[in-house]
């Protein structure tokens, strides 16, 4: 397997690729920036990120669990591969095990992303501390026969503005389950919503408020 210099070395000096590479930048490595929570990860996630090597927790990752425990609203803006996720799925899975009952909603963009981040949450936290059903998309994809299954057992719904939209919150009698215990709120991708299309999710936002 070649490193990206030597990749990107073949791939300019191929003919079909001349005057195609508009652009390359290295972007040096820097030292990591690493902090301390104010207090101790609860319930085996120590050890389970630990396992994965996601410990220890960068500087904003740390600020954004702190902030998160203690009920505040939370914007993350950093460089993609930057651990993002885990300034969320940290605090949501506390919340868990600390909160019975407690449920999350996190809208994604796409059904790719969603799907993606499930497939991550369970890889990283299946079967050693949660069981699989707990964590569930909810989209237009979504077999009928699955919803009901769902809306009962899962204390993640991983889904989309539009399915919150025309799937959810019209339908909340048969959501109250989530609705009533309802603890975050996480909005993926939340640059993606500007213009018409931010107005519209800002008002989906509003109704599920």
């Amino acid at each position: 397997m070649m490193d990206t210099s030597a990749f990107l070395h073949y791939l300019t000096a191929q003919p079909t690729y001349n005057g195609q590479v508009a652009h390359i930048e290295h972007i040096p490595a820097r030292e990591a920036n690493c902090a301390e929570l104010d207090k101790p990860l609860v319930g085996g996630l120590q050890d389970c990120l630990n396992e994965h090597g996601l410990l220890p927790l960068y500087t904003h990752q740390a600020e954004a669990i702190n902030y998160a425990r203690q009920g505040r609203n939370v914007m993350v803006s950093t460089s993609s591969a930057s651990g993002k996720t885990l300034c969320y799925n940290i605090p949501v899975l506390e919340s868990i095990f600390t909160e019975p009952g407690s449920r999350a909603l996190y809208l994604f963009p796409t059904k790719a992303l969603a799907q993606d981040q499930l497939r991550n949450l369970r890889e990283l936290f299946c079967p050693s501390l949660f069981n699989v059903e707990e964590f569930a998309t909810f989209d237009g994809d979504t077999p009928q026969a699955e919803r009901a299954e769902i809306r009962k057992r899962a204390r993640v719904i991983l889904t989309n503005p539009d399915m919150l939209h025309v799937g959810i919150l019209p339908n909340h009698q048969s959501w109250l389950r989530l609705l009533r215990h309802l603890r975050y709120v996480v909005v993926d991708e939340a640059h993606i919503y500007r213009g018409v299309f931010g107005s519209h999710v800002a008002c989906v936002l509003r109704r599920l408020r």
